[in-house]
């Protein structure tokens, strides 16, 4: 659970403040599927890494599991980020002379994780993103969308909780979004909490739930157990349990698909 109480972050530039974020409020549940868009300069990224315990706030309260973010040491806010959270970004950050497969083993490497252990986990990762075949290809040898779904294995191939994606489908093209987007979108079906930044309308409209940046502060965002919106313009569905509207011309209380008996034709005038 993320929770977020009044964040606000301001920077020194050219020796005035400059608001990046304005009083942010925010709860993520376990599971979620949360956007965050707005304009160029609103705050999205400096959002990002404050979630991702990449940057402090300057105030406010961020709650992490139960516990308060701006409590911990910089070694346990390092273990965060190791086991927690995951993150992808628009520039994809492979190791360009290393294999798919030694660029995913990348974090375990660091964690201490046996060789053998390394490698398996590995294989395992890249097969659920669908490059089991390409593990010994290098970054220059992949596609763009190859190369995102290589940062993706490598992103959650430490069984974090979160992931963290960062204009995920910036330079991909419209196919190889697509597939980026619904990947994620099929590990967020999984259990895993997903956090897109986007300015891409189409990309945020699939989320559970939205929240609009403009100038750091929030213009509008959906409250916890919003529904997402029908991607084909249809109603939203009834919740569990709901009837279904009565036909015209049913009496209250009549089951449905059965009406009054009708005369077939007019009476004839005695």
């Amino acid at each position: 659970m993320i929770s977020l109480t009044g964040i606000a972050r301001t920077y020194e530039v050219g020796g005035r403040p400059v608001h990046a974020l304005r009083g942010i409020d925010l709860e993520v549940a376990d599971g979620d599927y949360l956007a965050v868009m707005g304009p160029s300069g609103s705050g999205k990224s400096t959002l990002l890494n404050i979630l991702g315990c990449l940057d402090r706030p300057t105030a406010g309260s961020y709650r992490l599991d139960g516990a308060e973010v701006a409590g911990l040491s910089d070694q346990e806010l390092s273990l965060v980020r190791r086991h927690k959270i995951g993150f992808v970004f628009q520039v994809f950050h492979l190791v360009p002379r290393l294999t798919g497969l030694e660029n995913v083993e990348l974090p375990m490497l660091f964690a201490g994780v046996p060789p053998k252990e390394r490698t398996a986990r590995a294989e395992r990762a890249l097969a659920a993103v669908g490059l089991a075949d390409r593990v010994e290809h290098r970054p220059a040898q992949l596609s763009g969308g190859e190369r995102q779904r290589v940062a993706i294995a490598r992103a959650t191939v430490m069984g974090p909780s979160i992931l963290l994606a960062d204009e995920p489908t910036g330079n991909l093209d419209l196919k190889s979004g697509r597939e980026v987007i619904e990947l994620l979108e099929r590990m967020n079906a999984d259990g895993l909490t997903l956090i897109v930044v986007t300015h891409d309308p189409a990309i945020g409209s699939r989320a559970r739930r939205q929240l609009r940046l403009v100038d750091g502060a929030a213009a509008t965002a959906d409250p916890p157990g919003a529904q997402p919106p029908d991607p084909h313009g249809g109603q939203p569905k009834d919740p569990p349990g709901a009837q279904p509207p009565e036909p015209p011309g049913a009496q209250p209380g009549e089951p449905p698909g059965e009406q009054p008996d009708k005369p077939t034709s007019a009476p004839r005038e005695g």
